[in-house]
């Protein structure tokens, strides 16, 4: 299968990337930057997803999957600039699917969004037709990515998934939750403060584990419309739990404290129902929780002694 991934030196894109290429695939990434991320298994060409016609380059790649993973990742960013954000986010994957459009060629398109447009559920586990209520502005442009590919999708034939994405983490990830309680463990210092209560609950899922439901689905989704799915594991897990196992694992003596202070635009809960992910691709199953994160930890050891 022909792969291209756009924001291919981002965690997803990247992560993404080499999985692929490693399930012997062909990969082509586009970045803003001139070179590839290190250790890249396949072709580059520099390129902003926000600006570039990638009307040419779709059409000679012929790809039959493409990833649309450029864009922003951050609820605190939005918030701090959300002009930017929507920019990052909305006007990134207008651009994509307009190349794509244009092309005349027809791959089916995997837009990574976000838990985020559910804002606070009234119920878990949280299904694909429940409300979107967003509550950050990363959350509100996410949810107007999806009616965007739900434009595109319905006005002019392109076969896209949109992923909601709950919690994930894996080991070229450099940023939000379990790496940041990681990196406190790591560290110095003998205590790790939790922001919150420790109480919220999230949905983690291995960055593998997303890879090969992505290679599946590009089997098995519906062409010529939009499919809308939860990408999770289906299980709630605490942060603090959380916390505690990544403790276990790196730096057993030290203390947890939780400071209570909420973030903003953070749900309090999170769990999917992946009844529809499942249905469409039965045999893909995640990895148990605690051995996803023994083996994220043991890379970030080795990658940072």
């Amino acid at each position: 299968m022909k792969i291209l991934i756009t924001g291919s030196r981002g965690f997803v894109g990247s992560s993404f990337g080499s999985f692929a290429s490693a399930a012997g695939h062909e990969v082509l990434g586009i970045s803003r930057s001139s070179q590839p991320e290190p250790g890249w298994p396949g072709r580059h060409v520099q390129g902003d997803a926000a600006q570039a016609d990638l009307a040419q380059t779709i059409r000679d790649f012929n790809p039959d999957l493409l990833l649309q993973a450029a864009g922003s990742a951050s609820v605190g960013a939005s918030i701090a600039d959300p002009v930017g954000d929507f920019r990052a986010t909305a006007v990134t994957l207008t651009n994509v699917l307009d190349g794509v459009r244009r092309s005349g060629r027809d791959p089916l398109v995997v837009f990574p969004s976000s838990a985020a447009v559910y804002g606070n559920p009234a119920s878990l586990p949280v299904a694909e037709d429940a409300p979107c209520e967003p509550i950050s502005p990363y959350g509100f442009h996410k949810a107007a990515c999806e009616l965007i590919t739900r434009e595109y999708s319905q006005c002019f034939g392109l076969s896209v998934v949109v992923g909601r994405i709950f919690s994930l983490f894996g080991s070229r990830q450099r940023r939000l939750l379990a790496w940041e309680i990681y990196a406190q463990l790591s560290g110095t210092g003998d205590t790790v403060q939790l922001q919150g209560t420790g109480t919220e609950t999230r949905d983690f899922l291995h960055i593998d584990d997303l890879s090969r439901a992505v290679l599946l689905l590009a089997e098995a989704a519906p062409r010529g419309k939009c499919t809308i799915l939860n990408l999770a594991g289906g299980s709630e897990t605490s942060v603090l739990a959380l916390a505690e196992t990544i403790r276990s694992m790196t730096a057993p003596g030290k203390k947890i404290i939780c400071k209570g202070i909420a973030r903003p635009g953070d749900p309090h809960r999170w769990c999917a129902d992946v009844r529809r992910l499942r249905a469409l691709v039965p045999q893909w199953q995640p990895e148990a929780l605690a051995s996803a994160l023994a083996g994220t930890i043991r890379k970030w050891g080795s990658r940072n002694p």
